[in-house]
């Protein structure tokens, strides 16, 4: 049992720590995350599950249908992928994350007792309460830790979406085998499909490695800030300085006090271009680079986000987010999202509209006069 709440924990680490900054890398890599995390996550249920079924005590020999023991095992991870899905493709709301945490709250007792039934010899007898009970449980429990994970994307919020998973996985377990009973069968055939528990415990024993080691690789860097966080998560950078009549210091930079001059390198087809600022629509913090839109392109440009912050002309660019500056010359809209915002730009059609993140929404209202 306690073996069996490490592997969640670890699991739920893993998987929530992956996805950290996730929604502002490109699409392709996005994706990739998200498998990963779904894998993590969906196969520490399974993982979770099987592991306290080694713990379990009948009088008589049981053995495993592995054909279902897969399928168990992959309607998990499927589960999970669909919730990370609707989490970090689309525009993430409160409805977002309900609905994600309920997806994977029904995706929890769906393994479970999928796995159940792949039991031969001794067959399982549920209550109907235990269902009940164990769907309750997860949830309940989902939607609350999704929502700890998800409402901001610091470690914090992490580590409390790690606790919230790992209790989650481990209630429902022990809430459904509550509400369970076996029953002998009379079986005299013995199926080449069976697996014993000593073949369960070696494929379990495997993915709790990986999952231990993907664990500790995340581990690692758990700590270090990750620029661009998430879209949502509450900015710490300094804020870029609003638009006023107030006289320069006495001893400016002379890269922001000259901005207008300066020139914007980006790469293609193996050579360094130089762009000027005033063409620049928007950009974009993608790792430690940036993005350029112009027009219909989109330019990498070897400088982090925060150097292009201090190089490009702050009456000119606006900070909307951490992972965003534009050009407020090419706004052509904006539109008030509850507590955040988003710009939009008409003319670029490779950037139609960026986000204004909550500590920014009063500031870029004031400096686009609304």
């Amino acid at each position: 049992m306690a073996a069996s709440l490490a592997v969640a924990l670890m699991a739920g680490f893993t998987g929530l720590s992956l996805l950290r900054g996730a929604s502002s890398v490109p699409t392709l890599q996005r994706k990739l995350l998200v498998s990963m995390a779904a894998i993590c996550l969906g196969g520490g249920i399974w993982s979770m599950h099987f592991v306290a079924m080694l713990g379990m005590r009948l009088p008589i020999a049981f053995y495993y249908d592995a054909l279902v023991t897969l399928i168990s095992a992959l309607v998990a991870i499927l589960i999970v992928g669909l919730a990370l899905l609707i989490l970090h493709f689309g525009e993430r709301s409160r409805a977002r994350i309900v609905l994600a945490g309920g997806i994977v709250g029904a995706g929890i007792p769906a393994m479970h007792y999928i796995g159940m039934s792949g039991m031969q010899i001794c067959q399982p007898v549920y209550a109907s309460w235990g269902i009940v009970l164990s769907l309750v449980t997860s949830i309940a429990l989902s939607v609350g830790a999704v929502s700890l994970a998800y409402s901001r994307r610091g470690p914090r919020n992490i580590l409390l979406g790690t606790v919230g998973f790992g209790l989650a996985v481990f209630a429902v377990h022990f809430a459904a085998m509550w509400g369970t009973g076996f029953v002998a069968l009379d079986v005299t055939e013995t199926y080449m499909t069976w697996m014993t528990n000593e073949v369960l415990a070696f494929g379990v024993t495997l993915t709790v490695f990986v999952i231990s080691g993907a664990f500790l690789l995340t581990g690692v860097g758990f700590a270090r800030p990750v620029e661009p966080p998430m879209a949502g998560e509450e900015e710490t950078a300094p804020p870029v300085a609003p638009l006023t009549d107030s006289p320069p210091s006495e001893d400016p930079d002379p890269v922001i006090a000259d901005g207008l001059h300066v020139r914007v390198p980006y790469e293609k087809n193996g050579r360094t271009h130089f762009l000027d600022p005033t063409e620049i629509a928007a950009v974009r913090a993608e790792g430690h680079y940036t993005m350029l839109y112009v027009g219909d392109e989109k330019l990498f440009c070897p400088w982090s986000i925060t150097e292009t912050g201090n190089r490009l002309p702050q009456e000119v660019f606006l900070r909307t987010h951490r992972s965003y500056l534009v050009n407020r010359r090419f706004v052509t809209g904006f539109e008030r999202r509850k507590d955040s915002g988003v710009c939009f730009f008409d003319g670029t059609a490779s950037l139609p509209k960026v986000p204004v993140s909550r500590s920014r929404l009063s500031e870029v209202r004031e400096i686009l006069g609304i």
